[in-house]
């Protein structure tokens, strides 16, 4: 299948739903349209005729009557036309789609002419024709089946542009998607080394129960984090529970060297954020302020609204300038930050700052609850 049937197909897929979209909106225009043709033609026209002396009132209502109905008629069969032709090439739907209305434009001015000629003056319908008469009605007749057809491509324009516009949103997300997924496999090596690199020493000083400990921590952490691989947003329940997974495999690692502290708001449970956006930051602390200090650490975990937003900030007491390599340490920083600020689609603050016992990262970024979470 070539590109310009594929590009026929979407077309006449779109026209389609335009049609079928817009058949309320169609039915609506029709009799509005049309009731306001009858009221136009009947004060600009007929009712300046009231003070003839010839005047045909019960004539002339009739014969607007027919008129108008051979009009609705017609920019019916207008509309079926288009229909019929949306899918070709613009040019070619333009073209056909104003042959037509011309055409409807001959056939209604010659039902107006005819019906005036019969029912208002009773004479035949071919009588008394001149090229000045039916050009001066046809002009008029001509304009109507032409206003019509420019409103019938207006509404499919219009729905075009919405459809091109939720294509365009579904492409954005799509590739957001993308990207945040892309950021958080560049998380999963890294987190996977150094768990394997843990395990393997365990095995090299042949304290084989605690490594095997750790590996099945670590299996029933890659096992959640599979189950949620699909997305890359959750909730910050969910991540809270990805971490508590996270952080029993390095409790098996530093034993009573490591304690954790948490303090979640109920009203942050529920908050969107990206799969696994926590664990860069506590590994980080982990790795540069319980791991280098003999004596262990802290570490306190804590998540508050603050107005439209939500506040993380990680604690840790051992997180000095002098135990720490700024280069490897901002990459994990920097990573997090890029992937809420593509999550939110607006800037997000991560800062980090030494304070008198360790360091603190502070995190936030738009407070958005979700009820439920398909992850």
């Amino acid at each position: 299948m070539n590109t310009e049937t594929i590009e026929e197909q979407s077309t006449l897929e779109i026209g389609t739903q335009a049609f079928a979209k817009y058949s309320f909106q169609f039915w609506t225009l029709q009799f509005s349209g049309w009731l306001g043709y009858t009221l136009v033609v009947f004060f600009a026209i007929i009712r300046p005729q009231f003070e003839r002396p010839d005047f045909n009132f019960s004539g002339q209502m009739l014969n607007l009557c027919i008129e108008v109905i051979s009009g609705f008629v017609l920019s019916y069969i207008q509309w079926q036309i288009i229909k019929k032709i949306v899918h070709l090439p613009l040019r070619k739907t333009l073209f056909l789609s104003f042959l037509s209305a011309s055409l409807m434009g001959i056939i209604l001015n010659v039902i107006k002419l005819a019906s005036y000629k019969v029912i208002v003056y009773n004479q035949e319908w071919y009588a008394q024709w001149s090229m000045l008469e039916f050009g001066g009605w046809f002009l008029f007749s001509l304009s109507t089946m032409f206003v019509w057809t420019a409103i019938f491509f207006i509404m499919l324009y219009n729905l075009k542009l919405q459809k091109e516009h939720e294509m365009l949103l579904r492409a954005q997300t799509s590739a957001k998607d993308a990207q945040l997924q892309m950021l958080r496999y560049q998380l999963n090596p890294h987190f996977m080394f150094n768990t394997m690199n843990a395990i393997s020493t365990l095995i090299y000083k042949k304290d084989t129960d605690v490594a095997g400990e750790m590996l099945d921590q670590l299996c029933a952490f890659l096992r959640y984090s599979l189950d949620d691989k699909s997305s890359p947003k959750t909730t910050l329940q969910k991540e809270i529970e990805l971490l508590e997974l996270y952080l029993s495999i390095e409790k098996v690692r530093f034993g009573d060297k490591l304690s954790v502290n948490m303090d979640i708001a109920d009203k942050a449970m529920l908050a969107e954020v990206p799969t696994l956006f926590l664990q860069p930051i506590i590994e980080n602390a982990i790795k540069y302020g319980i791991e280098t200090n003999k004596a262990g650490g802290h570490i306190s975990i804590s998540a508050n609204p603050v107005g439209s937003m939500l506040e993380i900030i990680v604690v840790n007491d051992g997180h000095t300038k002098n135990n720490v390599k700024e280069k490897g340490f901002g990459i994990g920083l920097k990573n997090t930050e890029q992937r809420l600020n593509t999550l939110f689609n607006q800037v997000c603050k991560i800062d980090m700052a030494y304070i008198d016992k360790g360091a603190r990262v502070r995190i936030l970024f738009p407070l958005i609850q979700v009820d439920t979470f398909d992850g």
